[in-house]
Order: C-alpha cells, then sequence, then structure tokens
C-alpha cells in the first residue's frame, strides 16, 4: 500500500528544505507530519503515542537551528519517528524495524542527523553533554547540541547524574523536558509530582508568560538588563512554587512550562535559547498521542499498539478458533499473585515496566505489595536487596537488556550478601523488532560468573510457575529466572506447583548418536526439529539443562560417557554462555567431544521478527536439523563400512 506524504511534507526530504518554508506553514507541516505517522505506524507497526506527542517539538528544532552541525539527542528513541521522516528516510520509513531495514531508533551509522544512539533511557544530557564539551574544547562555539528526555526518563539516576555535572559546565547545552506524565505506564515518584505543581500553578503561570514576553525581546535588552531579569524570576518563582527551582539549584536556566505543541512560540524559543550561554533547560508541556483522539485517551495501549485501523482505531490482532498459549510475562504476572496470596513475605518490584512485565495484575490486586520505581533499575535492584534483609522475598522483575544496567548492584549488594532476590529476566534472547539495544543477549554469560547465583530457564509455561515456586523457597539465595518474549507453548499451563531441585536438568528423550542439550524457551526449537529427523531415521537424545548455574553435573556425565558428539543450544550469546559452560565441564572432567554451540554469534544482531532472527543465526528448528545432519552423516558411514 502506498502512502502518500501531503503537499508540503512531500517537498521535504531533508531539514534545509523545512528551513526553506515559511513560519508560517510549519503548523500545516505538523499536521501532515502527524497524519504520515499515523498512517504509516497503522500499517506497518511501531512504537506510536511518542512520536506524535513530539511533532511540533520535532519540527521546531530542525527549523531553528543547523542540523546536523547542531546536534539533537533523543532520549530512549521512541519518539524519533517525525525526526527520521524529516531527515532523508521518509521513502523508506516503511520498512521501519524490519529485517533489512531502518532502525526503530536513532542510530549514528544510519544517519548523520542521528547525532548519538539510543534504546535505554536517560542517557541523552550525558551524551549532548559529553559533545557540548568536546566543541567548546575545539572552538566550535556556535554549536548548539539539545537533549530531549521525557519526564518518564528523567526519573533514571544517570539523569541527574547529568545534570548535576552539566550545571559546573559552561557549554551550549539545551535540555528540552517533553513532560507529558508518561513513560510506557504513568510516571510515579515525587519528581512527577512537583512537575505537576509547576504546570498547574495557575499564579506561576501567569507569571511566567509576563516573563517570557521579556525574554523573547532579550537581544534588545542587553546582557546587563538580561541578568537584572532573570535575578528578579528566580526569586518570584521559588516564591510562587513554594521552594526553589529543582533545575536553577543544578545551575540551569529554567524555561517554561510552554505549549509543546505551540510549533511557532516553540521556534521563537529555541531561537531565543541559542543565544544564552550556558546549560539551559525548556520545559514543554506535551499530550503523549496527540491528534489521534485514542491515544490520548490511553496511552499505555498506544504505546506501541502493532497494527490497527486508523479510522475506527480497531488494533489487528490474529485470532485462532482453538485456544492459544499465553504470553510468558503473562504466566508470570498471574502466578506472582497466586504465589503472593500463599507466602506473604512475597513482594513485586518493576522499574517502570508494570504493563510490559504483567506486575501490573500484581499492581492491581495487592498495591501495597508492588512497586513500580520509576526507570531506575540500579535502585530497583539495590531497593530488593533491602526488602531481601528483612526476611521478605522480592521478585525483581527486569527486562534483560536494562538488567545490564544493574550489573554492579547485582554483584555488591545482591550477590556478596548472598541475599534471596529473584531476578525474573522477561525479553531474555532475541526481541525482535526493537532490535540490538534491546535484545536480551549476554545475561547468561554475565550472571553465571558471579558467585552464590542460581541461573535457570525454563522450556514452557509450567516449568516458569515451578521455577518462581521454587526460587520464594527457604532463602534459595539470588536466583535469576529468564524467559523469552511472547507466546509459550502450553494451552493447560496452569499446574499445581512443584519444587525443582536446583541444578537439576532433565531429560526430554533418550536417543543415539547424539545429544543435543538446550536452555530455555528454544528447547522447543529442538523438539520441533526431532519430529522431522524422526522422518529422517536420525533419533538423537535431548536434554533440558533447565540451569546454566549450577549445571546438573550427573546429567553431564551421563551425556559425555555416552556420546562424543554434542550440541548446545541457547537464546543468548554463545560468548561465555551456557554451551561455554558446558565446553568447561568437559575439559575439567577430561572427556573429549565434538561440541556444536548453537546461540546468537559474537556480533550485533539487528532487528526483525523473532523467528526470523533465530533463523539469521542458526538457531531454529531448521538449523538444528541441519546441524544434526551433517554430524550424522559419518556416523552412518561407518556403520554401513563396519
Amino acid at each position: 500500500m502506498q502512502i502518500e506524504p501531503g503537499a508540503l511534507l512531500k517537498q521535504i526530504n531533508y531539514p534545509a528544505d523545512l528551513r526553506n518554508r515559511k513560519e508560517s506553514e510549519l503548523e500545516e507541516v505538523c499536521k501532515e507530519l502527524r497524519q504520515y505517522i499515523i498512517d504509516m505506524v497503522s500499517v506497518n507497526g511501531g512504537h506510536f503515542a511518542a512520536s506524535l506527542g513530539v511533532v511540533e517539538l520535532t519540527v521546531a528544532l530542525h527549523y531553528a537551528l543547523n542540523t546536523p552541525y547542531d546536534q539533537i539527542i533523543f532520549d530512549v528513541g521512541h519518539q524519533a519517528y517525525g525526526h527520521k521522516i524529516l531527515t532523508g528516510r521518509r521513502d523508506v520509513f516503511e520498512t521501519n524495524r524490519l529485517l533489512g531495514g531502518i532502525s526503530g531508533f536513532p542510530k549514528r551509522e544510519e544517519s548523520p542527523y542521528d547525532a548519538f544512539g539510543v534504546g535505554h533511557s536517560s542517557t541523552s544530557i550525558s551524551a549532548a553533554l559529553g559533545m557540548a564539551v568536546a566543541s567548546q574544547y575545539k572552538g566550535e562555539t556556535d554549536r548548539q547540541h539539545v537533549a530531549i528526555i521525557g519526564d518518564g526518563a528523567l526519573t533514571g539516576g544517570m539523569a541527574f547524574e547529568a545534570l548535576n555535572h552539566a550545571g559546573i559546565e559552561k557549554s551550549n547545552l539545551i535540555v528540552i523536558l517533553n513532560d507529558n506524565c508518561m513513560s510506557i505506564d504513568p510516571n510515579v515518584g515525587a519528581l512527577k509530582e512537583y512537575l505537576t505543581s509547576m504546570t498547574t500553578s495557575k499564579t506561576y503561570n501567569r507569571f511566567r508568560d509576563d516573563v517570557a514576553a521579556v525574554l523573547t525581546k532579550i537581544s534588545e535588552i542587553g546582557p546587563d538588563a538580561f541578568g537584572i531579569v532573570k535575578k528578579i524570576e528566580k526569586a518570584i518563582k521559588g516564591s510562587l512554587l513554594k521552594n526553589s527551582n529543582l533545575f536553577e539549584s543544578l545551575n540551569f536556566r529554567y524555561f517554561g512550562p510552554v505549549d509543546g505543541h505551540d510549533v511557532n512560540k516553540l521556534v521563537k524559543t529555541i531561537e531565543d535559547l541559542k543565544h544564552i550561554p550556558g546549560p539551559k533547560l525548556l520545559h514543554a508541556v506535551t499530550i503523549k498521542g496527540k491528534g489521534y483522539a485514542l491515544a490520548e485517551k490511553d496511552q499505555t495501549k498506544w504505546h506501541a499498539p502493532g497494527l490497527f485501523d486508523k479510522i475506527t482505531g480497531e488494533i489487528k490482532k490474529s485470532t485462532s478458533d482453538k485456544p492459544q498459549p499465553p504470553k510468558y510475562q503473562d504466566v508470570f504476572g498471574h502466578t506472582i499473585v497466586e504465589l503472593a496470596e500463599n507466602n506473604p513475605k512475597i513482594m513485586g518490584i518493576t522499574p517502570a515496566m508494570p504493563s510490559g512485565s504483567s506486575l501490573n495484575i500484581m499492581m492491581a490486586e495487592m498495591p501495597t505489595r508492588a512497586f513500580d520505581v520509576g526507570i531506575a533499575e540500579q535502585h530497583a535492584a539495590t531497593f530488593s536487596a533491602g526488602l531481601a534483609t528483612q526476611d521478605l522475598v522480592p521478585f525483581c522483575n527486569i527486562y534483560s537488556s536494562f538488567m545490564q544496567r544493574a550489573y554492579d548492584q547485582v554483584i555488591h549488594d545482591v550477590a556478596l550478601q548472598k541475599l534471596n532476590v529473584v531476578f525474573c529476566l522477561d525479553r531474555a534472547g532475541l526481541v525482535g523488532a526493537d532490535g540490538p539495544t534491546h535484545h536480551g543477549a549476554y545475561d547468561i554469560a554475565f550472571m553465571r560468573c558471579v558467585p552464590n547465583m542460581t541461573v535457570s530457564s525454563p522450556m514452557n509455561e509450567e516449568e516458569l510457575r515451578n521455577l518462581m515456586y521454587t526460587a520464594q523457597l527457604d532463602k534459595k539465595g539470588p536466583f535469576v529466572i529468564r524467559y523469552p518474549r511472547g507466546n509459550g507453548v502450553m494451552v493447560d499451563w496452569k499446574k499445581p506447583f512443584k519444587e525443582i531441585p536446583i541444578g537439576k536438568g532433565r531429560k526430554i528423550c533418550d536417543g543415539e548418536g547424539l545429544a543435543v542439550l538446550s536452555f530455555g524457551h528454544v528447547g522447543n526449537e529442538v523438539v520441533k526439529a526431532f519430529k522431522e529427523l524422526a522422518e529422517k531415521g536420525i533419533h538423537p537424545a535431548h536434554y533440558d539443562l533447565r540451569f546454566a548455574k549450577p549445571l546438573d553435573e550427573a546429567m553431564l556425565h551421563e551425556v559425555f560417557k555416552k556420546f562424543d558428539k554434542v550440541i548446545t543450544i541457547e537464546d543468548g550469546t554463545i560468548t561465555g554462555g551456557v554451551g561455554s559452560a558446558v565446553l568447561e565441564f568437559m575439559s575439567a572432567n577430561g572427556y573429549q567431544a565434538q561440541v556444536i554451540r548453537l546461540g546468537i554469534p559474537d556480533q550485533i544482531v539487528e532487528q526483525g521478527e523473532q523467528k526470523e532472527l533465530w533463523q539469521l543465526c542458526r538457531y531454529d528448528a531448521t538449523a538444528v536439523v541441519e546441524e544434526i545432519v551433517k554430524l550424522v552423516k559419518p556416523i552412518k558411514a561407518d556403520f554401513m563400512v563396519g
């Protein structure tokens, strides 16, 4: 389906084209850009509401600044679709998030307009400050550096660290606070309450408008008058808000709140800020999902809705006449409630992903026992450790890729103290269209080297339930349960709980010739492969490891005594992963065997559908069949000769 841009947007291939338009045309450009995003995402999928909320801000920045010489850094990047469309990628935007297409996030190698690659939150201010200091050092004093950060991303500790540092630098840094009270789910915490007080104070906002009128004429007033105006403004702001301005206490010059959907006002404000030295913060109030009524009403649902009918708003989902297996995240969400009903010590924690992790189920049913701590993975880990010291059992649910951000806390605050924190790592393995910033590739490798840690992964929904049940029994210590994005394989998954002995795997089927050792959900690809192999008269053995640490040594002794050809398969990096653990065991115990490791290769894997990426990385069912056939051919030939 060919989607045509509007009359003005069609003429804008790069920001230079935008800057050639009259300022009076910018509102129409915004209207056409917003409609183009709606048209494109409705038929191709992707992130939605965030980009709609910053259309005017994106247009204003590219109009008022000299990009790409002036640098724009988006935090997280969910909101960068308008930016991509305006910077040379409109005609390929239909490939967004597809295998071989453009990334769903800003990416330096994709365009000079993407000043910094993003995907994890709270990084923009640090990156922009580094660029600003570098420009100052090189004498590029006319170069602007803009960090666009949401109030959700501002809850991340790294953002506060960057603000603290930026306040003592004199470089050209503009931080734009995109304040919409949302990340993926509604924002929480004291910062949200503070920003709300600033945006809802009627007295302050009347004062703000008066001061804004003065500041827009700053070039006429002169530097001395500017200093006087700022001192008066700062004093009155503190009085009206009943406390000092948070940002000005960090040596930022604060402007706002301003209407983030008034493109002409934004252009004028940004042009003024370019001429004010030092760090500045522009507080822009926006609406996530702006311009699409359903997205404005339910911003969480429309963060990334998939394909939908743009007229009716009906989200298109595949349907089946037969019952379907649930998502792993929903099995977690329902199971933690079931466990918590019987164990009053269980608590739930997530860093700003209640709906993405399905902890929102527990938050609704047990609001005093489930916590959204904001985009703060480090805090989530140590907060969980604190709970564990008081004989509680925290289930800390963090996406695998985001767990990387709290690695020090895992080691120092949890493992060293042998605390019973259960880390449920959702989205483990290759996640699909979100691409390399979100792939959960490394957790097996970086968790299994930590002393006192148990590292497990279920092959199906029943196993997930039983691992969760096991983890909350008798102070099991630091415990990782990793599981993938998407659906499991069991329709009838809600079975009675059974304790799983720590470090105990299971034999799926006996066989001859060779053995396959799988870890986690990817073992189901082995099951599919074995059905095809049976038709070829090939019958290998299949073992489900269940634990990467501790390994089931009794089972591995059985494997290496019986087989001299072994395949390991995991939805994680093969460098340092479970295959490496098996090789270490083999070497330590003097066994000799040919071991083939299947998993994520030692390279960055780009975006694409999950199954496409499994195939690309050669650990889907087809690849398993091909690897086994290659290994058993020599065996059959030797048998025939004998």
